[in-house]
C-alpha cells in the first residue's frame, strides 16, 4: 500500500481513492458538459452585446445593490471570482464605461465597483434577450419538477462550497 507524509511528519498509509460508480460517473460527466456547453452557448448570445456572461452577472448584481454599488470583495464573493481576477474584469468593464470604482470612505484599500448609467441602459438593453437565451436553451428543457429537483439539489453542495471558499 502506498504511503504518504503527514503534516507532522509521520508518514501512513495512502487509502485507495473511493472511485465513481459507473451512475455517478455518467452524472459527473453530464454535469460538467452541461455547464460548459450551456455558459459557453449563453456565451455566445451575449457576444453581439459585447458582453460575457462574466459582465453581464456583474451588471445584474450591481443593478440589485444598494445604491448600485459594492465593495469589490464582496462583489468576488457574490460572483465566485478571485479578487484578481474580478479586478481584471472590472478594468475592462470600466474601459466600456459600464462601470467604475470609487474609494471606500475609511478604508484606503477598499473599493467600490459602481454600476454607471450606461452599465444599467445596457443591462435594460440586454436582460430580455438573454432571458430568453436562459429560457430557451435551459429552464425550458426541463419540467417543472425537475427544475425544483435541480434546485433542492444543488443546494448542499453550494453550500460545501461556500463553506470552503469563506476559509480562503
Amino acid at each position: 500500500m502506498p504511503t504518504e507524509p503527514r503534516a507532522d511528519g509521520e508518514v501512513r498509509a495512502k487509502e485507495e481513492p473511493r472511485w465513481l460508480t459507473d451512475e455517478e460517473q455518467e452524472a459527473w460527466r453530464a454535469y460538467v458538459r452541461l455547464a460548459k456547453l450551456l455558459f459557453r452557448q449563453l456565451d455566445r448570445d451575449l457576444h453581439p452585446y459585447g458582453l460575457s456572461t462574466n459582465d453581464y452577472e456583474i451588471l445584474v448584481e450591481l443593478s440589485e445593490a444598494h445604491e448600485l454599488r459594492l465593495r469589490m470583495t464582496e462583489l468576488a464573493d457574490l460572483t465566485a471570482q478571485s479578487r484578481s481576477r474580478l479586478s481584471h474584469q472590472i478594468t475592462r468593464m470600466e474601459a466600456k464605461g459600464l462601470v467604475r470604482r470609487d474609494a471606500c470612505d475609511g478604508d484606503k484599500r477598499g473599493m467600490f465597483a459602481v454600476l454607471t448609467p450606461r452599465g444599467m441602459a445596457t443591462l435594460k438593453r440586454v436582460a430580455p434577450p438573454h432571458v430568453e437565451s436562459v429560457r430557451r436553451h435551459f429552464i425550458d428543457r426541463l419540467t417543472p419538477v425537475q427544475l425544483s429537483i435541480l434546485k433542492d439539489a444543488s443546494q448542499p453542495v453550494l453550500r460545501q462550497l461556500r463553506k470552503i471558499r469563506e476559509r480562503d
